[in-house]
């Protein structure tokens, strides 16, 4: 008399248990698309970026595939490198006077920033969408004007 019920749960089977992927869940989408170098080739001011590029760049676009490097000349400018993002924004950080460790450290900001626009830590006024309960107070609308 043993009956035995059939089972009321599925199998759980171990494909089932992966998290399906979403944004930032699973894969991490870079900002930033490309990075520019702008120097002169005769200015002393680029004579550290000129040294950068020479000696970091290729190892550079090695570890960062899905980035685009260019390496411009501009004749007679301060050395310049310029982020440009997925949102369409860009960022451009002189590199007058840097060394190249400064460089380096400038180069690698422009790969982690998302290229948003860079907001105030400090909080906004308070803005109301609607009037106080007790009406906006003006020294004009008062009986007897403020006297000092």
């Amino acid at each position: 008399m043993a009956s035995r019920l059939a089972p009321t749960l599925k199998p759980f089977l171990r494909a089932q248990q992966s998290a399906s992927s979403a944004n930032g869940h699973g894969a991490f989408v870079p900002q930033v698309r490309k990075v520019v170098f702008e120097f002169c080739d005769n200015w002393a001011s680029s004579t550290n970026l000129r040294t950068y590029i020479h000696n970091h760049l290729e190892g550079l676009a090695r570890q960062n595939p899905h980035v685009e490097f260019v390496v411009r000349r501009r004749s007679h400018r301060e050395p310049v490198i310029r982020g440009f993002y997925v949102n369409n924004r860009d960022k451009v950080i002189g590199l007058k006077d840097f060394e190249v460790n400064g460089i380096k450290q400038k180069v690698q900001l422009l790969l982690d920033s998302s290229g948003a626009k860079i907001k105030p830590l400090k909080r906004d006024s308070v803005v109301s969408r609607t009037e106080a309960a007790r009406g906006i107070w003006s020294g004009l609308h008062v009986e007897e004007p403020f006297r000092i």
